[in-house]
């Protein structure tokens, strides 16, 4: 059983490697042959162009993938260590990230090229979307849509530690100690006569983080409500296109039927007359020799009569 299911899986990697017009007729015939995984394989939709080129990154050139996948990831961990209150350099990770983004993108339209595919400025955007989207839901390699980054998707989940002040986010240094309550009601200008010039940089550039962080924030939960609306959208369009999908599949199972019987209709006809055909010969003979007889026949008659 085990053996089974990965013999399956590993067809199902093989479908998408496949050159994309290939994809449909390719998974039909791995539907009649899958037994019970059937419906499964019957369910998998051909992929659009930009996801079909992705899958081919990672199937093709699996270290640009692994250093996009590790870029991305590294940039969510600096976001949640910045919300976590912990140190954490998000520009200098999201230049990375952005550096992958830009290595995959040439290395995936170079894939793309060479398939023969055109590589069209809405192709080019819709890889360049899902390249930012990653790393998603979808088994890596066999994306079936282009993918649409959410702005601050990454930090779905992340906790924001709670500051002084309503819970607003409190960014500090890592080692940097809060102020009891009485020194953070004394006058700035009191404390920071206290403190070295240095003290009072750190001051400052902590002061920024902080209002980065809340600029984040904000950001992040008018990016949250968009993306409730538009999952909520997302969601009544995909029941709708899921009952196109299972209305064109009833008619297209109908038209195979139908093509079958018609089929089966012609083989008959052809059958039929291939002995037409074949009786021909056999029946002209007779014919001729069945007139012979008649005129042999009817010259005795004529002879009888006359005499």
């Amino acid at each position: 059983m085990l053996g089974a299911m990965k013999g399956i899986e590993a067809d199902v990697d093989r479908l998408y490697q496949l050159p994309l017009d290939a994809f449909t007729s390719e998974r039909n015939a791995l539907a009649k042959r899958a037994g019970a995984d059937a419906p499964r394989i019957r369910e998998l939709t051909k992929p659009s162009l930009p996801a079909w080129a992705v899958n081919q990154l990672y199937w093709q050139d699996r270290d640009e993938w692994d250093a996009l996948i590790s870029a991305a990831e590294n940039l969510r961990r600096a976001h949640k260590a910045v919300l976590g209150g912990r140190a954490g350099d998000v520009r200098a990770a999201g230049k990375v990230h952005d550096d992958a983004i830009e290595s995959a993108l040439k290395a995936t339209v170079k894939i793309l090229a060479r398939s023969g595919h055109p590589v069209t400025d809405a192709t080019r955007q819709g890889i360049l979307n899902t390249l930012r989207a990653l790393p998603s839901e979808d088994s890596a390699g066999r994306l079936a849509k282009t993918l649409q980054p959410g702005g601050f998707e990454m930090l779905a989940g992340l906790s924001i530690a709670a500051g002084a002040r309503g819970g607003q986010p409190s960014i500090r240094r890592s080692g940097e100690a809060l102020h009891p309550a009485h020194e953070r009601k004394a006058p700035a200008r009191t404390r920071d006569a206290d403190v070295s010039k240095s003290d009072a940089r750190a001051l400052t550039a902590a002061r920024q983080e902080a209002a980065s962080s809340e600029r984040a924030l904000r950001e992040a939960e008018q990016a949250a409500r968009r993306d409730e609306f538009e999952a909520a959208r997302a969601g009544r369009e995909e029941l709708r296109a899921a009952d196109a999908v299972s209305k064109a599949r009833d008619a297209l199972a109908r038209a195979e039927a139908d093509v079958e019987r018609a089929e089966g209709a012609l083989a008959e006809a052809k059958e039929m007359r291939e002995a037409a055909e074949a009786r021909v010969p056999v029946s002209r003979d007779a014919a001729a020799a069945a007139e012979k007889r008649a005129r042999t026949g009817a010259a005795a008659l004529k002879k009888l009569t006359a005499g």
